[in-house]
């Protein structure tokens, strides 16, 4: 009876271990992450160096091998989302809404795990007349991550819609042009361009607004009325419902990681310059980093500000009721907004 009793325990604690085992080799064993270019990403770059990733999914009882690819705007980012070949990416709200309009109920639902900053858009130009928005012209070039689709284009639009009303909203969009932040920066900076305008994320626009006859003409927190979520962390319904372990994960290494910027922004400035390859000085590089103009958070900052004008003037057809309705549930429990 004993040793029955024994086998039985024995039985049921190889049940048991079977069971865990399968849990842990259903998750992935590769997670495919896509960031672009900029401060924004400066969490994932942390992330990335400290291998934080893998720490905490070993916490979790899974093993992970991360995959970092960089790509020069959300368009390619969410194709290769689409497509299967990155399992996060880090796209801006206009981005996340729009993604969501077009899948919510379909089999290629994404939404948002988490923010990943605070940050503001800010447009700069190197024309000496522009003063506002409302003094562009047919000849000026404002470069964008991409027209019509990121936060950048949003804030232009929204701003315009302010100073010639709703419906001229799009008043500034036959003027702007689809660049990467790098290759915006680069062609304002030496005038050899028709671009001569950029609304820019950091560090690009310090890049920018350091060399001579390049000024500001609006934050994009001006126009939105106070912070805002810059980019959010993105993936599909599919992902995130197979791999509940690895997203725990990943929220825990983005809090980590926003944790070690605010306490050490000098080395993390460090880590980015080194990751990243870049050439800025660590003094200025610091400075950009602990610019009290940016949170380094996983919650949500204004994002319905963005989502309801984009409803508001038909970019999106469906209106979430929150910010909740955007992100997966282990977002809901912050205060966001």
């Amino acid at each position: 009876m004993k040793a029955a009793r024994k086998i039985l325990r024995l039985a049921l604690v190889l049940i048991a271990t079977a069971l865990v085992t399968g849990v842990a080799q259903a998750e992935v064993s590769k997670v495919r992450i896509s960031r672009q270019y900029g401060l924004p990403y400066l969490p994932m770059i942390v992330i990335e160096d400290q291998h934080l990733l893998e720490k905490n999914a070993k916490a979790a009882g899974i093993e992970v091998e991360t995959e970092w690819s960089q790509r020069a705007g959300p368009a390619a980012d969410l194709d290769a989302l689409l497509a299967g070949q990155a399992d996060f990416i880090g796209p801006g709200i206009p981005t996340l809404a729009t993604v969501w309009d077009k899948t919510v109920g379909t089999a290629q639902e994404a939404r948002a795990l988490i923010a990943m900053q605070s940050m503001p858009y800010v447009l700069v130009t190197r024309n000496p007349a522009v003063k506002t928005i409302a003094d562009f012209t047919e000849k000026d070039k404002i470069a964008l991550p991409a027209v019509k689709l990121t936060g950048h284009a949003i804030a232009l639009e929204t701003e315009a819609a302010r100073i010639w009303g709703q419906d001229h909203y799009d008043k500034l969009d036959s003027i702007t042009i689809t660049r990467s932040h790098a290759d915006a920066a680069a062609a304002l900076i030496t005038g050899k361009s028709e671009i001569n305008s950029h609304f820019a994320s950091a560090p690009f626009y310090h890049y920018e607004l350091a060399t001579p006859g390049i000024h500001q003409v609006l934050k994009s927190y001006d126009t939105l009325g106070g912070m805002h979520t810059n980019g959010v962390l993105l993936t599909t319904r599919k992902f995130h419902d197979a791999n509940p372990k690895l997203c725990a994960a990943m929220v825990a290494s983005f809090e980590e990681a926003d944790a070690f910027i605010k306490a050490h922004p000098r080395e993390a400035a460090q880590t980015y310059l080194k990751v990243v390859r870049d050439k800025t000085s660590l003094d200025d590089l610091e400075k950009m980093v602990a610019d009290p103009d940016v949170e380094y958070t996983t919650t949500p900052v204004n994002v319905m500000k963005i989502v309801d004008f984009m409803h508001e003037v038909g970019r999106i057809k469906k209106k979430p009721a929150s910010w909740k309705d955007l992100f997966f549930p282990e977002a809901h429990g912050l205060n966001g907004s």
